[in-house]
């Protein structure tokens, strides 16, 4: 059987339409985000929704909670989703709801998003004070449960401190190297080293304020961007996240950067003058759009094993070692 590919973070509007590209473009598993301002009460609606489409489209989707789920959709001609929160808000400040969250089919928990949150420090606040006492005491029932630790939009010194903590590999599964551009959302050399050498993550992200150049990065850029990472962290720690937000109306942008936190409009990684979701790159709009990257890579000196691990072998690695209990 191939390697599978995997796109380890998407939030698109979801429709038949959109499953049916997955299916096109041969996804073969893809981590969605169900929450990222939600109480564990309107988080648990989304997810009766992503039932219903499983109800509803059983040809094309299945809900994936292991890695073997990867393997069964490949075998049966359909797009395993996983779930994962972009802020630890579902789980209140009760830690219980962890291990109930785990038993709910969710698998990825990012500790903060953009703002400081009871578990670690965003990367939009002005002082990063590292984990807190009630981040160290999730990190160790994430590891328990198998729910695995995301510091996509954390900052600096909490996410070297989620990797200390952390007796598990954790995953950064949207964002780019800083040193390629500088976007406050980018992590650091010093970051991505103690990342990959503690045998983590990181998801290569396609959202253009990621991006060098923007909504106009080229593929050659991007892809030696990963050639250089590469040459960096190791080959075997790489994998896409692309960060999609396909068919999302602006008003989606607001609800990420505001959610219920001020009354005001933060713009975060975007303007005044162009606040709404920003256009993507010409070589990736949407799921059918994966071989473009695969072709880059091989463009990029990357040998077939190495694209095959980064287009979702090394994703499906980590969600085997990942998603049990320790």
């Amino acid at each position: 059987m191939r390697t599978p590919l995997i796109d380890n973070l998407q939030y698109a509007n979801y429709s038949p339409a959109i499953f049916e590209q997955m299916r096109a473009g041969g996804v073969d598993a893809v981590h969605v985000t169900v929450a990222y301002h939600e109480t564990f009460r309107e988080m648990v609606l989304n997810l009766e929704r992503w039932n219903r489409w499983f109800e509803d489209h059983p040809d094309l989707i299945l809900r994936g909670t292991t890695a073997e789920d990867v393997t069964r959709a490949q075998e049966t001609g359909r797009t395993a989703i996983f779930f994962g929160f972009q802020n630890p808000s579902p789980i209140e400040d009760d830690i219980g709801l962890v291990e109930i969250c785990h038993q709910l089919g969710v698998r990825f928990m990012q500790l903060s998003y953009n703002n400081q949150s009871l578990l670690a420090t965003g990367c939009y606040e002005d002082e990063d004070s590292g984990l807190t006492r009630m981040g160290r005491g999730v990190v160790a029932e994430m590891n328990r449960v198998g729910m695995v630790i995301d510091m996509s939009h954390s900052a600096e010194r909490s996410t070297l401190d989620a990797i200390e903590h952390s007796a598990r590999p954790i995953a950064i599964t949207h964002a780019n190297p800083h040193w390629w551009h500088p976007a406050l959302r980018n992590k650091s050399h010093r970051v991505l080293k103690a990342l990959t050498d503690a045998g983590g993550m990181l998801g290569f992200s396609v959202y253009p304020h990621h991006l060098r150049g923007g909504s106009d990065c080229t593929l050659d850029s991007y892809c030696g961007m990963i050639a250089e990472a590469a040459s960096r962290y190791g080959a075997g720690n790489l994998g896409i996240g692309t960060d999609l937000c396909q068919g999302q109306p602006d008003s989606v942008v607001e609800w990420m950067r505001v959610g219920r936190w001020t009354r005001t409009i933060d713009y975060g990684e975007g303007s005044a003058a162009n606040a709404g979701f920003p256009r993507m790159p010409y070589w990736f709009t949407d799921n059918r759009d994966f071989g473009n990257i695969r072709r880059g890579l091989q463009s990029a000196g990357f040998d077939v094993a190495e694209v095959d691990g980064i287009m979702g072998g090394n994703w499906h690695r980590f969600y085997a070692q990942g998603f049990g209990p320790a």
